[in-house]
């Protein structure tokens, strides 16, 4: 029997995925809108292309799905597990990628809206965030995914922790030694990408 939707947006994560392996299709629904976009916005961040991001949303989500009936309550949380499952899947798309030569593909830009900043600003974002994935890239893969959960999508360092099987200390370390990293791979363009002293 599936709930009514305003009652199913009411529930926890945990309890929605319960739902779910009991049948409720309404309860992945729910637990759908409520993550996927969430695991979406992580990975066109961590590869830069939307449809690949897309790939990863999918299959993170059916690994979900897949686990549903054997999930237990209080082990982790569902956003926690899933954010790991789409961190990994990227990090083996990265890896791939590295090992054929790939370049590093960027998103296509979409339509400005009306009250959009003007061209050349628009440019100097696209350029600062182009150097910053192509930075990210180069960065040892764990580090890459630290600074991305935490400064990109905005996690906090023990959640990060949980997401990457680490402890929270190894997390801060691996902030800190990235954002050394990245600061020494983009040393030199401080003019070329438009920030000032």
């Amino acid at each position: 029997m599936d709930m009514p939707l305003d009652f199913i947006e009411e529930r926890s994560d945990e309890d929605l995925l319960a739902l779910y392996a009991g049948g409720d299709r309404t309860a992945a629904r729910a637990l759908t809108l409520r993550l996927a976009p969430r695991i979406h916005a992580l990975a066109s961040r961590m590869l830069g292309d939307g449809a690949e991001a897309e790939d990863v949303t999918q299959e993170a989500m059916l690994r979900l799905w897949k686990i549903a009936p054997d999930w237990r309550p209080g082990e982790a949380q569902v956003s926690t597990w899933l954010w790991r499952v789409a961190s990994n899947l990227c990090t083996d798309r990265l890896r791939r990628r590295r090992s054929v030569g790939w370049d590093i593909a960027f998103p296509e830009g979409t339509e400005p809206a009306a009250d959009a900043p003007s061209v050349e600003t628009g440019l100097q974002h696209r350029a600062r965030a182009a150097a910053l994935r192509a930075a990210l890239a180069n960065l040892p893969e764990r580090q890459c995914t630290a600074i991305t959960l935490r400064h990109l999508e905005g996690l906090p360092n023990p959640e990060i922790a949980d997401v990457m099987g680490l402890g929270v200390e190894a997390v801060e370390s691996l902030i800190a030694r990235g954002k050394r990293g990245l600061s020494a791979i983009l040393k030199g363009r401080r003019d070329e990408l438009g920030f000032e002293e």
